[in-house]
């Protein structure tokens, strides 16, 4: 059946809707409990304030007021504008949020009660609620299917048009409220109170609602402000000087040289980068449960990825029989077959493929009783009448076959365990496969590692990060795999325990930790990990440990926010930079024009030759105020991350931000400087 789909969040940073929000959030934020937040910014409005007061009183007492109106509207600009970069970084938070919204709908749920249903309002329902969900419905709330399999499309949340398969039972077994199930039908125990759900709670985060400033930031912010208040000391200090050297400097003037030299730039876009860090992360349907998550995933000196799925393609396939002295590959290639023909997973499929293949004629046995696969066990099999008595098939992992061997008094060939040995080198897995108690051979399984992950973990490599792979394989399989993909560790039949105890051992050692799951089991190794990334389709338990919610499931979006966090600090970092630069470049060309005339000496430092001291001032709030609108793309947007050491990182960051922080200013000032003497000013 067709489902509408919610409108799309616009892309372009300057949509028209966009601009429009931000700018109405622009005069909305001159609110002084608003602007306190800033400090920065909220010297400038009090500066802004202290000159349209000094405007009217010239204005009333019949003096010049022209000068001071020109100021206080360039001040109020700058704030403005400051406001708009803000503005408009959560515009595009809250165009997110509404899309999202439309997937939540206050539908009704069919709940059980005593095997009886009963329809009520979705606000009703309380966790350990069960509810029924039919092909066509919506999903009322977050939860974990414990009843059947259905095919559900979560485009309204993902944006993906394809339907994802949740089963009850399984590592895919949560579902989101919002979704719709579109074939079959489930039975779904809420986890959720109302108006906590996963959405939510999304619709919140990206609304900026529940953004809190990181530790860097607040660091930062603390610099700022510490910068701030030296530089009004520093303007504080001209009054008295310039009356001892006989220039006396107007208030106005003063008010203007401090916004100028405080720094007003990345001031006024501090919040909109740590906004954009978050909404950057929701472009690669990554929800950050926090700002923190995105920052710390640029700090991050450890990766732990699983193995199947993420490196290698997941899909391992049956690719050659190797039989054991005494027994032919036709024999060993029809019991593994009918072991594996009630195995439903891609591995048992293709043995059974496999078989056909090479002419070997499979056919299920009359009176066959199939043996499933579980993790307790570690084997799969058939039981079937034969000539003889009862034939018994196994295939399984080398030990556990070899211990049933032993446990129905068979032995064990010497030449086993080099046929074994010798599929894990090769980065196979290595099935045993036995009938009754009499070992047959082994059949091999291949795993493919992806295109391009030795390019993409020397990478990461360049970008400082250490990467350990995860396997439940053995540790010659693990090592041959490790070795073809180019990872610099791996931890061999991985068990929750060892996962969590790994992850502690390098946060001892002082080190920041990331790592992906979808499974229950994977919960506590997520809650520890410095960035925890859980994937949507995973359990629910898996969603709450992480900090991170990856809303396509590809194994592989950790690269990838490991990527936008260091984007996010480069982008803070370059715009810092540059904007101190800026600051103590203004510093230079200002005060020379100012005093140049009373105190000669500082003539030679008039290099830009200014007009005049007003000019000068004029022309350098000007620049300030313009340099923020100028800005706003790359605060948005991002400086773009490329993998390099960290020498070459802060040369290049002193070079196009630092070098240019202080050439910018000086071209800037003189071009609007001349601008303003053609216009008359």
């Amino acid at each position: 059946m067709t489902t509408a789909q919610p409108p799309k969040a616009p892309n372009s940073i300057f949509s028209s809707a966009l601009l429009l929000n931000a700018l109405r959030a622009s005069f909305v934020k001159l609110d002084p409990r608003a602007m306190a937040k800033n400090p920065v910014m909220f010297v400038v409005l009090v500066g802004g304030v202290l000159t349209a007061v000094l405007t009217v009183m010239n204005l009333a007492s019949g003096r010049s007021w022209g000068y001071e109106l020109g100021i206080t509207l360039l001040l109020l600009f700058t704030v403005l504008f400051a406001n708009f970069a803000e503005g408009l970084a959560e515009a595009r938070g809250k165009a997110q949020a509404a899309t999202l919204r439309s997937a939540r709908e206050d539908t009704p749920a069919r709940r059980l009660v005593n095997g009886q249903e009963e329809v009520v309002p979705s606000t009703r329902l309380a966790p350990g609620d069960l509810i029924v969900v039919e092909a066509g419905e919506m999903i009322p709330g977050d939860g974990e299917v414990v009843e059947g399999l259905a095919s559900v499309d979560e485009s309204a949340i993902t944006g993906e048009s394809a339907p994802v398969i949740r089963e009850a039972g399984t590592d895919h077994s949560g579902v989101t409220g919002g979704t719709r199930v579109l074939s079959d039908r489930i039975v779904v125990r809420v986890t959720s109170q109302p108006g906590e759900s996963f959405l939510d709670r999304m619709i919140a985060l990206v609304e900026g609602a529940s953004r809190q400033k990181t530790p860097n930031e607040l660091a930062l912010s603390i610099l700022l402000a510490a910068l701030t208040l030296v530089f009004l000391i520093v303007v504080a200090t001209l009054l008295p000087l310039s009356r001892f050297a006989g220039a006396e400097v107007n208030v106005v003037t003063l008010v203007a040289l401090l916004v100028c030299l405080i720094p007003t730039t990345i001031g006024g876009l501090l919040p909109a980068i740590g906004i954009a860090g978050m909404d950057r992360a929701l472009q690669a349907n990554v929800i950050a449960k926090s700002g923190k998550a995105v920052e710390v995933a640029g700090d991050v000196d450890v990766l732990l990825l699983d193995k199947t799925g993420t490196i290698t393609i997941g899909d391992r396939q049956a690719t050659r029989f190797a039989p054991l002295p005494g027994v032919t590959e036709v024999e060993l290639a029809r019991l593994a077959a009918l072991a594996s023909l009630a195995d439903p997973t891609p591995e048992g499929k293709s043995i059974v493929a496999l078989a056909r293949s090479q002419g070997v004629t499979v056919e299920t046995p009359g009176g066959a009783e199939f043996v499933e696969f579980t993790a307790q066990t570690r084997m799969s099999g058939v039981d079937f009448p034969a000539v003889g008595g009862l034939s018994s098939i196994r295939k399984g992992a080398s030990d556990r076959i070899a211990r049933l061997a032993a446990e129905r008094g068979g032995r064990v060939p010497p030449e086993l365990q080099p046929l074994v040995d010798e599929v894990a080198r090769g980065g196979g897995t290595p099935l045993v496969v036995i009938q009754n108690d009499r070992l047959l051979g082994v059949v091999a399984l291949s795993d493919i590692v992806k295109p391009g992950m030795r390019e993409r973990f020397e990478q990461l490599r360049r970008m400082g990060l250490r990467t350990v792979m995860i396997t439940g394989d053995n540790p010659l399989t693990a090592e041959a795999i490790a070795r073809e993909a180019g990872v610099d560790g791996f931890l061999a039949e991985a068990t929750p325990e060892d996962k969590l105890r790994m992850i502690r051992e390098e946060q001892q050692g002082g080190k920041l930790v990331a790592m992906m799951g979808d499974g229950t089991n994977d919960a506590p190794a997520l809650a520890q990990a410095d960035v925890g990334l859980a994937m949507q389709s995973g359990t629910q338990a898996a969603k709450e440990a992480a900090n991170m919610i990856d809303l396509d499931s590809d194994p592989t979006k950790l690269i990838e926010v490991v990527e936008i966090g260091k984007g996010l600090l480069m982008t803070r970092g370059a715009l810092t930079t540059f904007s101190i630069a800026n600051d103590v470049a203004k510093y230079f060309a200002v005060l020379p024009a100012l005093f140049a005339a009373q105190l000669p000496a500082l003539a030679p430092l008039n290099v830009m030759a200014l007009r005049s001291p007003e000019s000068a001032i004029l022309s350098a709030v000007i620049f300030n105020a313009l340099v923020i609108p100028a800005l706003i793309p790359v605060a948005l947007k991002g400086v773009r991350y490329t993998p390099g050491s960290a020498d070459a990182l802060l040369a290049r960051n002193l070079l196009i931000y630092g070098l240019g922080g202080v050439l910018v200013p000086f071209v800037g000032i003189k071009l609007i400087d001349l601008a303003l003497g053609v216009l008359g000013f």
